[in-house]
């Protein structure tokens, strides 16, 4: 007789598990949220890993200088002209005195004069050496620039073609080294102060020759450019 009693006990315990286990599947689905089970099992499989440290991207510099100048001086930058669509600039202080985005830059030689005490600009000018007596004009804008003057001067194409004595004359008081060495379409920067001496480590003049054998460009030189930090005037 208990064998008996004992088979309906177990189908009442049988099924009364079964609806707890049901109901306990159940309260479990609606209290986890839904999410896709590739995000649950990439969340499982990188616990443990250790966080991706990115390095901060660098601060961009005055003039894109790789370092920052110091405080107490003008960051400059020249380039000079490479191919027809690659026009002159001149920075400084991280301000575009000359170049293609301001429409200021012309074949011959670009000059821009700055106010060494205040750091403002005076003056920018384009000289076409290729065609037309520009030579004078350029010295007598040269000569013009106020003592305590900054002078900044690149080429775009040809600079020397209508280059008379006087400009270079000019030019080479004003510490040029190169500018009689000047050839068709030579790539040249060159930065001058007027009544006042720039350091000697500060870099001021370089030079690029047209070479058929050589040129980055078609009939061009490959530009060129001179960077550095100027101290300000001591108060």
């Amino acid at each position: 007789m208990r064998q008996v009693a004992c088979g309906p006990l177990k189908v009442v315990l049988l099924v009364f598990a079964s609806l707890c286990a049901w109901y306990s599947g159940y309260l479990l689905a609606e209290l986890i949220p839904d999410a896709p089970l590739s995000s649950a099992a990439y969340s499982i499989r990188n616990i443990g890993e250790r966080p991706v440290l990115k390095a901060p991207a660098p601060k961009r510099q005055k003039c894109d200088h790789w370092t920052p100048c110091p405080s107490d001086t003008y960051a400059y930058r020249l380039l000079s002209g490479g191919g027809k669509n690659n026009y002159a600039k001149i920075c400084f202080e991280d301000n575009l005195l000359m170049g293609g985005k301001l429409g200021n830059v012309a074949r011959g030689i670009n000059i821009a004069i700055v106010n060494y005490v205040t750091g403002n600009v005076t003056a920018t000018r384009c000289f076409d050496m290729y065609e037309g007596d520009n030579s004078g004009p350029m010295t007598k804008f040269i000569q013009s620039a106020p003592p305590k003057s900054l002078l900044f001067m690149v080429t775009y194409d040809d600079g020397s073609t209508r280059l008379k004595d006087d400009a270079k004359n000019t030019i080479e008081a004003l510490g040029s080294k190169e500018i009689r060495n000047m050839k068709f379409r030579s790539s040249w920067v060159f930065l001058a102060a007027k009544g006042f001496e720039l350091p000697s480590q500060i870099q001021r003049e370089k030079i690029n020759h047209s070479d058929t054998k050589n040129n980055r460009y078609s009939g061009w030189p490959a530009e060129i450019q001179i960077e550095g930090c100027i101290p300000k005037e001591s108060s």
